[in-house]
């Protein structure tokens, strides 16, 4: 089995609703990823950084996710992204050139709403990672796995699709 290395940055997948504030919130201490991962009977690792949603990402998060992912032992990583931002995110890591297999995912609607969407992007993203063999950056997102160059949310459709 190959090592996979789950890295979660915030995003719509981790917000929670907030009813004081009457808001959904990235919450950096959820633990969703794992929560899912610990149903599927295999051995994940999992690591959280940045926190954030994917609005409020600046270049310096950015390249700050590059250094984790540039760091990693494994070569085989999926990235849980807010969705927003997510493109822009996997471009600056596609320029690094890296000699990895990496994936981003996300959610539309959070976790802690409707598990459906966020747990099946994530499945599909690590699913992915067993069949990709070459090394690069894709998006994994509402039943669409491809290279991020050909992968692009649809803000009217309000998912993502193969960018033809």
């Amino acid at each position: 089995m190959k090592r996979i290395l789950i890295l979660t940055t915030g995003g719509t997948f981790n917000k929670v609703y907030d009813p004081i504030r009457g808001e959904l919130l990235v919450d950096p201490t959820i633990k969703t990823v794992e929560t899912i991962v610990s149903r599927w009977r295999a051995d994940y690792r999992t690591m959280a950084c940045i926190g954030k949603d994917s609005l409020d990402m600046t270049d310096a998060d950015r390249h700050e996710l590059l250094s984790v992912v540039s760091q990693a032992r494994t070569q085989d990583i999926v990235i849980v992204h807010g969705t927003d931002t997510l493109e822009q995110s996997a471009t600056l890591i596609a320029e690094a050139q890296l000699e990895k297999r990496i994936v981003f995912t996300g959610a539309m609607i959070p976790w802690s709403i409707d598990p459906v969407e966020a747990t099946a992007n994530l499945a599909m993203a690590v699913g992915a990672l067993h069949w990709i063999d070459t090394d690069g950056v894709y998006i994994a997102m509402n039943g669409v796995v491809d290279h991020h160059t050909r992968v692009k949310k649809d803000r009217k459709k309000g998912r993502f699709i193969r960018a033809d």
